[in-house]
C-alpha cells in the first residue's frame, strides 16, 4: 500500500494557504474572496476543471477522464465573532503557536479545506487515481443552511459521486452519522392594550412563557437511538412586537433548534409542539421556519429548514476502506462516532442517499469557539488519509 506524505516544502505551502484563508473573512453568503483563493490554490496545484459554480461552489478535479468518483467535501464559510472580547488573539491574524494555528475557522473548517485540495495533490502528483476520479467541492452557506449547496452542486450542476467524504473536525476519528436538524417557528398571539391597563389586553409574551415552561419538560421525552442518542431541543430566539414599550405585545414569536434522532420526523416534531399549544390553551401556531438569501454570485436561495439524520452502517465498504486508509497512514484504528452538530450529510447521505462518512482534523468542540485552532500536523495526516481513501475505493477494487 502506498505510504502518502506531503515533503517539507509541501507542508509549508500548505500552512501558508490555510493561513491565508483564516485571514479571509469568509461569512456565509460572502465567500467570494475566499473562493478565489481556494480556486487559486487549486489551480497551481494543477488540479483540472477547477471552476465556481452558480452558487459559489469551487470545484476542481484529479485523476482519470471517467469512472467513479469521490467527492472531498467541505464549506468554505464561517460564523460570525460573536463575542470578540472571548477571544485573545485575533480571530482574523492566523498566529502560529508551535503547530498549533489560531484563528475563526481554522477547525471549522478551513484546516478540513486545505487537507482536502492536498490531499488531491498527493493524488495527482502520483498520477492517481487510474480507474476513477476525485472532486474536491469547497461549498458555501453551510453554516445556516447545511445541505443546500451539495444540491445545488449534485442536483443542478450535475456532479454525482459515488461516495462522499466530509472534512469536517472530528479529531482524526471517523464520524459515520449525525442527528437531523429542524428550525421551527411558533408565533403566540395577544391583544394590545395600555401598559397602564393590561387586563384590558393579552400579553403574548406570558401565553409565550408558558409554551416555553413546557417546551422545556418536552426535551426530556423525545425519541431515542441506540447510536445517535436522544433528539433534543431548544428555544434560541425569542421577540415580541407591541406598538411600545408602554403597550401590552400583541404578538411573541420564539424558533426552537429541534435536533432528530433516527426515527422522528418533520412530522413528529410539529406534532408534538402542535399538541403542547392545544394543551396550554393559548392562541398560538407553528411552522418549518424558511431560509432565504441570495449567494454571492447573485443565486437565489430558499428552503424549508428541514436537515435529516443520517447514518451509515460501520461495515459499508466506505467506512471500512476508511479504516483501512487511517490505518495505513496513520498507524492505528480509528474509534468510529458520529457528529453531534449538522453537516452536508444531511443532503448527501440523508435525502440523495449517497455513502457518505466523516473524517477530518481539528476538534469538533474547538469549532465556533473563541481561540478556536487547529494543528497543522493533523492537517496534514487527514490529506494522507483522504489520498488513501482514494486508492482503497478505486485502486483496489
Amino acid at each position: 500500500m502506498i505510504k502518502f506524505r506531503l515533503d517539507r516544502e509541501e507542508q509549508e505551502r500548505l500552512t501558508a494557504f490555510l493561513r491565508d484563508m483564516v485571514r479571509i473573512p469568509s461569512p456565509s453568503t460572502q465567500e467570494d474572496r475566499m473562493a478565489g483563493r481556494v480556486a487559486a490554490e487549486m489551480e497551481r496545484l494543477s488540479f483540472r476543471g477547477v471552476r465556481v459554480d452558480r452558487i459559489g461552489n469551487v470545484i476542481g478535479w484529479v485523476g482519470a477522464d471517467s469512472g467513479p468518483l469521490l467527492m472531498l467535501n467541505g464549506h468554505m464559510d464561517t460564523v460570525a465573532v460573536s463575542d470578540a472580547a472571548a477571544w485573545t488573539r485575533d480571530p482574523f491574524g492566523a498566529a502560529m503557536e508551535g503547530r498549533r494555528l489560531y484563528g475563526l475557522g481554522a477547525c471549522d473548517m478551513k484546516g478540513g479545506l486545505a487537507a482536502m485540495i492536498y490531499g488531491a495533490h498527493l493524488l495527482h502528483k502520483a498520477g492517481l487515481p487510474r480507474h476513477g476520479r476525485v472532486v474536491v467541492a469547497c461549498v458555501v452557506q453551510e453554516e445556516p443552511c447545511e445541505g443546500l449547496a451539495s444540491r445545488v452542486l449534485i442536483e443542478e450542476e450535475g456532479v454525482r459521486p459515488d461516495w462522499v467524504l466530509i472534512a469536517e473536525p472530528s479529531d482524526l476519528q471517523i464520524a459515520r452519522g449525525q442527528r437531523g436538524r429542524i428550525e421551527l417557528e411558533v408565533t403566540a398571539y395577544g391583544r394590545s392594550a395600555h401598559a397602564s391597563q393590561p387586563n384590558l389586553g393579552k400579553n403574548a409574551i406570558y401565553d409565550a412563557a408558558r409554551l416555553i415552561f413546557g417546551l422545556e419538560l418536552l426535551a426530556d421525552q423525545l425519541g431515542h437511538d441506540p447510536f445517535l442518542g436522544p433528539g433534543s431541543l431548544a428555544v434560541t430566539d425569542i421577540r415580541s412586537q407591541a406598538s411600545g414599550r408602554n403597550a401590552i405585545p400583541d404578538l411573541c414569536r420564539m424558533i426552537i433548534d429541534r435536533r432528530l434522532t433516527l426515527g422522528e420526523s418533520e412530522a413528529m416534531a410539529l406534532a408534538e409542539v402542535q399538541r403542547l399549544i392545544v394543551r396550554e390553551g393559548v392562541h398560538a401556531e407553528v411552522s418549518v421556519a424558511d431560509y432565504a438569501a441570495t449567494s454571492y454570485t447573485g443565486y437565489p436561495c430558499t428552503t424549508r429548514a428541514f436537515y435529516p439524520p443520517w447514518v451509515i452502517e460501520e461495515d459499508h465498504p466506505l467506512v471500512t476502506r476508511l479504516v483501512r486508509a487511517v490505518r495505513a497512514q496513520l498507524g492505528r484504528r480509528p474509534p468510529i462516532g458520529y457528529w453531534h452538530f449538522s453537516t452536508e450529510g444531511v443532503f448527501t447521505a440523508g435525502i440523495a442517499g449517497i455513502p457518505t462518512v466523516g473524517f477530518g482534523p481539528g476538534d469538533p468542540s474547538l469549532a465556533h469557539a473563541a481561540d478556536e485552532w487547529v494543528d497543522v500536523d493533523d492537517v496534514c495526516a487527514a490529506a494522507a488519509v483522504y489520498a488513501c481513501l482514494a486508492v482503497e475505493l478505486m485502486e483496489n477494487r
